[in-house]
């Protein structure tokens, strides 16, 4: 039996229906978010430390290119000056926000650590303002040496400063830079790379600040 007119039409009709189907794009898929995870695991001490004395932890300061959600990346043996973000990963908020909350979590092992607005009560108990911690972050870019070969890198300025009745008085500043190998050259190796690196740096300003007087 020859095919009529009518299922042609409708035979072609189909077809086209469902090329026009393959031809949809998949929408984009989310970008993944990150975080520093959980942390190092602080092994627990034979006798309860003896507490140092409370501090105030500053908020973070850092230019414009840290203050959202982007992860960066330099490509060091391109175009080391140019700061690339990846399309399909971020942070789960803006880094200053999650090395401070990292920075926070090592130094409460050893004393109480104070945002700004706790230390007016504390300043009523005992008449003395504690000291505190200003941070200035520089640099936490995913660091290509070559294709193959990153690094996380930090750098941040720590300034130690006290209040006293003249205003505040500078009593100690460093620099920190760290750099921690990527296990691979892509966003899921930066950020394993950037966390260990903001660990590493945690660690280093906490035994800073237990050599200053």
């Amino acid at each position: 039996m020859k095919p009529t007119l009518r299922s042609l039409l409708l035979t072609a009709g189909v077809a086209l229906a469902l090329a026009g189907c393959s031809a949809i794009p998949d929408k984009p898929g989310r970008a993944t978010r990150y975080d520093f995870g959980p942390g190092p695991t602080a092994a627990a001490p034979a006798a309860a430390p003896q507490m140092l004395a409370p501090l105030i932890l500053a908020e973070i300061e850092t230019s414009s290119a840290w203050d959202g959600s982007a992860l960066l990346y330099r490509l060091g043996y391109a175009d080391a000056n140019q700061l690339l973000p990846y399309a399909q990963a971020r942070w789960s908020a803006p880094p200053p926000q999650l090395i401070r909350q990292r920075l926070r979590e090592v130094l409460s092992r050893q004393r109480p650590v104070l945002d700004a607005g706790e230390s007016s009560a504390l300043a009523r108990a005992d008449g003395k303002l504690p000291r505190v911690l200003r941070l200035q972050l520089e640099e936490f870019s995913h660091w290509f040496e070559t294709p193959r070969e990153s690094w996380g890198l930090l750098r941040l300025r720590a300034t130690l400063t006290e209040n006293t009745p003249a205003g505040e008085r500078l009593l100690a500043q460093r620099s920190v830079s760290v750099r921690r190998p990527a296990p691979s050259p892509d966003a899921a190796g930066g950020v394993r790379a950037l966390a260990a690196a903001a660990d590493a740096a945690a660690e280093e300003i906490a035994q800073w600040l237990q050599q200053q007087p």
